[in-house]
């Protein structure tokens, strides 16, 4: 009997049978294989010579485990002919075979031939499978990635090649599977977020290391997005060839501590600073956190809000209170700290770099205090007391001092009054 002339097209490459699949379709796949190849029998067997899955006539007594070998082979003899061949990467502890058999015998190379045709056939089975593994593996990356809002990149070095993942080009906001050119995508990162990932970056290839950062981009569409960046530099003999890793969306992220940082820093009344936002400026005299030491500060304290609030109530004390705070700030100069330190207390802290004069501010408050509140349909007079004291070296609790003797001063010398503190 001359071998069918079948190709591995002949039969859908995922219909090898697997241990544990389908008896039905296992044994549906083995009709159609012995068919092909016009043998009495096939069937699926396990490592020790168990059978999963058989089809047509009985196999031959002469099978031994013996024959279930890492390669295919042939055993013919003058009353059957058998061919065995390995089922690669299916279960790598528990490895399987395909067997065919016949109870006639075939020439040496009508067998051959049969054998490389079967090899051939599991082969592309085999090669379907691991393709199928990774389009589902790919899968399932993306979807975890979508809901995490993380997207896989890649770069190759020196050519700047990138490689993008669905879900970096839905953080961008650019179409999906597009070209995307890195300088192109450099212009999408704010001017100060494009300096810090290029200086890490530059590190890291020089290095051989990784870096993990927070930058800000604007997307196709305009939209301000924070992206968390991290990135590993793979090399070859020391030198950089990719440099890879995951950019995740994390806007909502710092939309929230944003939220919760001004909540922790914030007055809930005024909308000024509170009284943690200030001591921590206060504290950083020297400017160690933000670079610019303090020069000058203030102590504010309204002079008649007790009967503000005695007369009228808490709920007009607060309205006045809330229009304090804006008369303050409207007196002061871009950058200053205005904070809300106590009931009726204010705080005013002015950088040494701010150009401001200092005696013009004291002025300038206690002048714009002296314009009526409108309460519950009534004028009322307030008026401001204002301690200065100007940083000359001191620590930070010693200027706390110095400006609330000044405070009690002005308070002393009949309120609705600034006055400055002198060592003398």
């Amino acid at each position: 009997m001359l071998v069918q002339p079948f190709a591995p097209d002949d039969l859908p490459y995922d219909a090898v049978p697997l241990a544990g699949g389908d008896a039905a379709s296992g044994r549906a796949f083995l009709r159609r294989l012995r068919d092909c190849a016009g043998m009495a029998g096939a069937g699926l067997v396990a490592q020790g010579l168990h059978w999963v899955e058989m089809d047509g006539m009985a196999p031959p007594e002469g099978i031994t485990p013996a024959m279930l070998g890492l390669s295919g082979r042939v055993a013919t003899d003058a009353a059957s002919m058998l061919i065995v061949v390995p089922i690669p990467s299916v279960y790598r502890n528990a490895p399987h075979w395909l067997v065919l058999w016949d109870s006639a015998p075939r020439p040496a190379a009508e067998a051959n031939l049969l054998l490389a045709r079967v090899t051939e056939l599991v082969a592309h089975a085999a090669i379907e499978r691991r393709r199928g593994a990774e389009i589902h593996r790919r899968q399932l990356i993306e979807r975890a990635s979508a809901t995490a809002r993380i997207g896989i990149w890649s770069c190759t070095l020196p050519d700047e090649t990138l490689s993008w993942s669905d879900g970096v080009y839905d953080l961008f906001e650019l179409p999906r599977g597009s070209l995307v050119d890195r300088t192109q995508v450099l212009r999408m990162y704010t001017p100060e977020s494009a300096a810090r990932m290029q200086v890490l970056r530059a590190d890291a290839i020089a290095r051989l290391g990784d870096f993990n950062l927070d930058v800000e981009i604007i997307t196709a569409t305009g939209k301000h997005r924070w992206m968390r960046i991290t990135a590993t530099v793979d090399g070859v003999n020391g030198r950089a060839r990719r440099i890879f890793g995951m950019k995740q969306n994390i806007t909502e992220e710092k939309l929230l501590a944003e939220r919760t940082r001004r909540l922790a820093e914030t007055d809930s009344l005024t909308g000024l600073a509170n009284r943690s936002l200030f001591q921590a400026r206060l504290d950083d005299i020297h400017g160690a956190v933000t670079r610019n030491p303090v020069g000058t500060l203030l102590l504010v304290d309204l002079d008649r809000f007790k009967a503000i609030n005695d007369e009228l109530g808490h709920s007009q004390g607060d309205a006045c209170l809330v229009e304090a705070g804006q008369r303050l700030v409207e007196c002061c100069p871009p950058g200053a700290l205005v904070a809300r330190i106590g009931g009726d207390e204010f705080a005013i802290i002015i950088d040494r770099q701010a150009k401001a004069e200092d005696i013009t501010l004291c002025i300038r408050i206690v002048e714009a205090f002296r314009k009526p509140f409108h309460l519950a349909g009534q004028a009322r007079r307030v008026g401001v007391s204002v301690g200065m004291a100007r940083r000359d070296g001191q620590s930070a609790d010693a200027l706390y001092r110095n400006a609330d003797t000044a405070l009690y001063q002005a308070k002393s010398a009949g309120r609705d009054t600034w006055r400055q503190y002198s060592a003398a």
